[in-house]
């Protein structure tokens, strides 16, 4: 059998995480390659294809889509991937309870209660066209709303919640609906740096330290994933959570597409997937 790790063309040979995987499957005696999602490749001929380090479709995601719901077998599956490489998703996720970071969307301007925030589009990955706006930089925010407007992408603004700078964001890593471990990020978004582009893994834009998991934060990720309204199991899911005002926690993304899973990060985690892959076989 032989498994397909779905990757992009700026990261031919796939990310660490994928590295990682592939070791763990050949100890298992599963063979498994890096293939860019894009290139002229049978896909029949993989028994699975698992996406991991698809970090440029943000511009494709239609074709992206598409391509995953071509492909006979994919995880995490083509639903999934189509409710959550939009980050309206987390629309959803507000409508079901879940404390998810206040947002509005495609605002007719900029917030004025918030002294800092962060204006970002719905499809983006690894921080791309996003900023961090503050007091004296509304003319360039409104810029920067006006540009996301005017390309036809739906545009979001948070509150740039001050925990990030501090206590950073935790990560909470989910093998086959399981907790496995968790990463701490530190922050990514410098005030005043404007417009972030280029896509890059997680770990080069912000520092990720190995964490430990709060019961509160446990309670919101696992909350977090039985509110999926797709009903298919994601073979690997990752929640990003932030303290907010009162110091509980607040979802800012639930990754169930492409994250990086911080392998390195949680001992055997690498092997409690392979695992996991290999049960899905």
């Amino acid at each position: 059998m032989t498994i397909a790790f779905a990757t992009c063309s700026l990261l031919p040979g796939g990310s660490d995480d994928v590295q990682d995987l592939i070791g763990a499957l050949a100890r298992l005696d599963i063979g498994a390659e890096p293939v860019i999602w894009d290139a002229d490749v049978d896909w029949s001929r993989y028994d699975l294809v698992v996406i991991r380090s698809t970090w440029d479709y943000t511009s494709r995601r239609e074709e992206f889509v598409a391509w995953a719901q071509g492909l006979p077998r994919v995880l995490n599956p083509a639903g999934i991937v189509r409710w959550n490489t939009d980050k309206r998703y987390l629309r959803d996720l507000a409508d079901a309870g879940l404390p998810v970071v206040p947002t509005l969307w495609d605002p007719g301007d900029i917030p004025s209660g918030w002294p800092e925030y962060v204006i970002k589009p719905a499809v983006s990955i690894g921080s791309g066209d996003t900023a961090r706006w503050g007091p004296g930089e509304e003319d360039r925010a409104r810029a920067h709303l006006r540009s996301l407007r005017d390309a036809g992408r739906t545009a979001m603004v948070q509150p740039y919640l001050p925990a990030v700078d501090t206590a950073g964001e935790t990560a909470l890593v989910f093998c086959d609906g399981e907790y496995s471990h968790a990463g701490r990020k530190a922050q990514i978004l410098t005030a005043g740096a404007g417009i972030q582009g280029p896509v890059r893994d997680d770990t080069a834009r912000g520092q990720v330290t190995a964490a430990t998991a709060t019961d509160a934060e446990l309670d919101v990720a696992v909350r977090a994933l039985a509110a999926v309204p797709v009903g298919e199991d994601p073979l690997y899911a990752r929640v990003d959570l932030v303290p907010g005002p009162d110091g509980a926690p607040l979802i800012i993304e639930l990754e169930l597409t492409e994250p990086s899973l911080y392998l390195h990060h949680g001992p055997g985690s690498a092997e409690r997937f392979a695992k996991a892959i290999a049960a899905r076989l």
